[in-house]
């Protein structure tokens, strides 16, 4: 299709050349309207969210950095968070006295505090 032109972008455009992040922006927001979407979707959304579900699925913060070309782990810290399910996961199955906390509490109906959410 683009016949010699050579390029390392991962995502090209119809002449070969990188998309840029305004065009990016352009086709999210028209795919979201499209979709019913009517909070803002944009590329840094999608960057934030793809971080952490990364993150809940227990992606290591080192890869996640990595992934995001991160210079500083305390950036990609500041830049994803972990939700409180994940969290509760985690403690769940690591803390030794979880599961005697877990079986008193068992029956208990409340629902965890809402956390901001950047997924689509």
């Amino acid at each position: 299709m683009l016949g010699k032109i050579k390029s390392d972008a991962v995502f090209i455009n119809r002449r070969g050349g990188r998309l840029t992040e305004r065009w990016v922006q352009k086709m999210l927001g028209k795919y979201a309207a499209a979709a019913g979407i009517d909070k803002g979707v944009h590329p840094h959304l999608l960057r934030h969210t793809f971080a952490t579900h990364l993150l809940d699925g227990g992606a290591d913060l080192r890869v996640v950095q990595d992934l995001l070309g991160h210079a500083s782990l305390s950036t990609t810290q500041i830049y994803t968070h972990v939700t409180q399910t994940q969290a509760r996961r985690v403690y769940l199955a690591s803390h030794p006295m979880s599961g005697i906390k877990d079986k008193e509490n068992e029956h208990d109906t409340e629902t965890p505090a809402k956390t901001e959410d950047y997924s689509i």
